[in-house]
């Protein structure tokens, strides 16, 4: 390990200052699970040197080794120099209470679905138990798989991703939250791969960056695969494949819930007869949409 390039940088008070002000300085872009400088910092920093996650004041003015303080610095700078998302400087992401491994394998996991899902997706869903077999489409690293089979304790759950890096990173999360019995892992095409089979519960999180804006992403997104981002001109490109596709594969009263993003308006115009029940989430009612069975196109 290094010597101190800031000697006079000595407890974690300092460093914390230390990495707003770079952060501030460098003007990162957040959205990998922090939104400003500051909560970005008190991660990064607390998960270094393996302290409790909310647990900041009582170690603040703590003197910290010459070892720490160099490993605190060059976590600050890869954070800057190379733009890395805090996810993959730490290989792991939260979704509520529930962490999950990740690598730049796969996107960061960020859904408004997670939070819905630990509602048990009431009151659309009345009987959690009555969920016998669902299907997450684009499980990147199996985060939603994960939290639809502990949602629902009597599903057997398949996770289909296109990507075999993606799918090895599910597998690891898979593994510990010890759901191999429960969480199936499927190398696929959407629903290419699953012929003939029905579910009770369809739920995806897909790509759905439309072109403009993937040619305008922060470098942050940009560490991201981009094939778990890009979704064609509109952002509707798998959308379109699911909401074709999903009727051969729901069970009768069976559910289709996908997240789009800031598409809401573009895929009204493009399906204008489909009535879309658009969900709450803490961020509104324009990001997930719900379909019933009998309500697809």
């Amino acid at each position: 390990m290094t010597e101190n390039a800031h000697p006079e940088l000595s407890t974690l008070r300092d460093l914390l200052r230390f990495a707003v002000s770079r952060f501030n300085e460098a003007d990162l872009f957040f959205g990998h699970g922090s939104d400003n400088a500051w909560d970005e910092a008190v991660y990064l920093l607390l998960h270094t040197l393996h302290l409790p996650l909310d647990r900041l004041e009582p170690f603040l003015d703590a003197r910290l080794t010459a070892a720490e303080c160099a490993q605190l610095q060059e976590v600050i700078e890869r954070r800057v120099r190379d733009r890395v998302p805090a996810a993959y400087l730490t290989h792991e992401a939260w979704l509520g209470e529930h962490r999950f491994y990740v690598d730049e394998r796969v996107i960061v996991p960020r859904s408004f679905i997670a939070e819905l899902l630990e509602e048990q997706l009431q009151p659309w869903i009345e009987d959690p138990w009555a969920i016998g077999c669902a299907v997450d489409l684009c499980t990147g690293s199996g985060c939603l798989a994960i939290l639809t089979a502990l949602a629902f304790p009597d599903a057997q759950v398949d996770a289909i991703d296109l990507s075999p890096d993606a799918l090895d990173v599910a597998r690891r999360n898979v593994a510990d939250y010890a759901l191999q019995e429960r969480v199936r892992l499927v190398h696929s095409d959407l629903f290419a791969g699953v012929a003939g089979k029905r579910y009770d519960l369809i739920i995806s999180n897909p790509p759905y960056v439309n072109a403009e804006s993937m040619a305008t992403l922060p470098a942050e997104y940009r560490r991201e695969p981009e094939m778990a981002l890009a979704g064609g001109d509109d952002g509707l490109e798998l959308v379109r494949v699911m909401l074709r596709e999903a009727k051969d594969h729901l069970n009768p009263g069976g559910l289709l819930i996908v997240e789009i993003g800031h598409n809401r308006d573009a895929l009204e115009a493009a399906f204008p007869q489909t009535p879309f029940t658009w969900l709450d989430t803490s961020a509104g009612d324009e990001f997930v949409f719900l379909l019933r069975a009998d309500e697809l196109p």
